[in-house]
């Protein structure tokens, strides 16, 4: 699994817009359901519904790009974005040049693999 790329991102809901977060967030499970190289994709939601926690696992940086350039970032990203603010975004791995340069765009932080399993 080292070759593996994940991402952690905190999301905060805008007042009023829980239903349509949730309408967006079906979508976009269901678009990166189709991706072969998508190993997690798991979204977990305050008591509140306010906070929002995306934990994302790729098979590697080839399957991260094929996710950042798919469906489920390009049309449901912008939407999310007008009804939620990213309050952090991480990135575990080795995404790749291209797929950095893009995640950089959205403002992650990345981590470089140090020690693990080597499961």
């Amino acid at each position: 699994m080292k070759q593996s790329v994940r991402l952690n991102v905190a999301l905060t809901v805008h007042d009023g817009k829980s239903a349509v977060f949730e309408e967006l967030a079906t979508a976009m499970i269901a678009a990166t359901r189709k991706e072969p190289g998508a190993l997690a994709y798991d979204w977990h939601l305050s008591a509140d519904r306010k906070r929002c926690r995306l934990v994302e696992t790729y098979r590697n940086a080839d399957a991260l790009l094929a996710h950042l350039k798919g469906p489920a970032v390009q049309q449901f990203v912008p939407k999310m974005a007008e009804i939620s603010k990213v309050e952090r975004f991480e990135v575990y791995g080795e995404p790749g040049a291209e797929g950095a340069k893009m995640l950089a765009a959205f403002g992650a932080e990345f981590f470089s693999d140090w020690q693990s399993l080597g499961r």
